[in-house]
């Protein structure tokens, strides 16, 4: 029997005790404020009071809880630096970590999916897990051939568990939103729970990473593992050595946060042009540097793991995004305001002022006017701030703007990894990365197209 089934009642305690903690502390601030304390101080507090407490249950507990305190950490770097700095920590173990499986439903598992032999299939297996994460756990070991490997072990029951942490957590997002500014909590949990079917899909995962190990063997830049064995519930894959990217994090030297970075945006823009997929789970756990890039044993390549959840683009990312992009950097403020009215941005039933849409557009995009950018956690605080703020014209702004259902992962994933980028404090030739890879951010040059189609 699986250990998650069985905790059942305990892990849906842990999640209905949130919402009535965030009510205790909402009281004990009221009455803080009653007896004269300021209502900014007050606010503080009471923030990182509910992180606190959000982020230990969270990293109590596997399925949907994980998965959600995993897509949250990555906007830790929005969070103002007192009530981040506390629980860096707590955010850093949910992207490496979660309680083990016990041994004996392991090899359970191992032996209803591989056979009664299973044992034959390895030299060497490691019953303590070197990982574990919402659905599943990795072991390493060695293949019968030599190699050694990565076994990634479903959870039982993961399924369940991920479904009913996040119809829970969704019960009182209203709660959680004010945790991270500019942020709706709600979307997130939605389209977490779309995902469930698509992440429990061994097979699924396997065949997108396949395409990438295929794609990027040999790349000078990004290493993925191959894929040496799937069933139903355990994925066999090359074991890939490296640093953790939350290491680079919270350690790594400037040169190494500078080229995890300018990696990570290579991969996020180059993946979809060159696989007609994304890697949708951009949280540092995914991430490790490898040493021996181009340069040397003192150079560094991006590996990248877990391809269980990945938006299909066949075409690469769509042109629209590319073309807005470039439109907006030059100013245009008509031109942008029709292509979002086109592409649904701006509903049919919303009329709103152009330069007031760039001007709030603007900001945002900085990072692609330049022909560097140092990503901070300052940079990504004032960008939160300036939306969450309800007095401010980009908040109402925002609030009237639409997120068509296309573009809905793809904006998560850009704004996940540009949440790690400000975590690495890294400094980045991003335009470089967009000129390369995005569709139509480099304007069409008729005579040069002409030239190629003559030849």
């Amino acid at each position: 029997m699986s250990d998650l089934p069985r905790k059942a009642v305990t892990r849906t305690a842990k999640l209905a005790a949130l919402p009535l903690g965030f009510a205790g502390r909402a009281t004990w601030g009221l009455g803080k404020r009653i007896v004269g304390e300021s209502a900014e101080l007050v606010g503080r507090e009471l923030q990182q009071r509910t992180a606190d407490q959000l982020f230990k249950v969270l990293g109590e507990l596997k399925g949907g809880a994980m998965k959600f305190g995993q897509a949250l950490s990555v906007f830790e770097s929005a969070l103002p630096e007192e009530v981040a700095g506390p629980y860096r920590a707590a955010l850093t173990k949910l992207q490496e970590a979660a309680p083990p499986m016990p041994t004996r439903t392991v090899h359970a598992v191992l032996e209803e999916r591989l056979g009664e032999d299973w044992q034959e299939l390895f030299l060497e297996f490691e019953d303590k897990p070197s990982a574990a994460a919402s659905i599943g756990q990795v072991h390493r070991g060695v293949w019968h051939d030599g190699r050694e490997v990565a076994v990634k072990v479903q959870y039982p029951g993961a399924g369940e568990a991920l479904l009913s942490d996040l119809n829970q957590l969704s019960r009182f997002a209203r709660l959680l939103g004010p945790l991270i500014p500019g942020m709706d909590v709600k979307p997130l949990i939605t389209e977490l729970k779309d995902r469930v079917s698509e992440e429990l899909d061994y097979g699924l995962e396997a065949q997108a990473q396949r395409v990438h190990a295929e794609e990027f063997d040999g790349d000078p830049d990004v290493v993925v593992p191959d894929v040496i064995h799937q069933s139903e519930q355990v994925l066999v894959t090359a074991w890939m050595d490296g640093i953790p990217l939350s290491e680079i994090i919270s350690d790594g030297t400037e040169a190494q946060r500078d080229r995890a970075g300018q990696l990570l945006a290579r991969f996020l823009f180059s993946g979809p042009a060159r696989t007609g997929l994304l890697h949708a789970d951009p949280h540092p756990g995914n991430f490790r540097l490898l040493p021996g890039g181009p340069g040397g044993e003192d150079d560094w390549r991006l590996g990248v793991l877990d391809f269980g959840t990945v938006d299909r683009l066949p075409g690469g990312l769509p042109t629209p995004i590319g073309e807005a992009l470039r439109i907006t950097l030059e100013g245009d403020a008509e031109a942008v305001y029709a292509m979002l009215c086109t592409e649904g941005f701006v509903k049919e039933s919303i009329e709103l002022d152009p330069d007031a849409v760039l001007d709030y557009l603007l900001p945002i995009i900085e990072p692609a006017r330049a022909d560097e950018f140092t990503f901070t956690r300052g940079w990504m605080r004032s960008q939160a701030g300036r939306i969450a703020d309800p007095r401010s014209p980009a908040s109402q702004l925002a609030k009237q703007l639409n997120l068509p259902p296309a573009y809905l992962l793809i904006h998560r994933v850009t704004l996940s990894t540009i949440g790690v980028l400000c975590q690495l404090g890294a400094t980045v030739r991003l335009r470089d990365e967009l000129e390369e890879w995005l569709p139509a951010f480099v304007p069409e040059d008729p005579e040069a197209e002409e030239s190629a189609a003559e030849a």
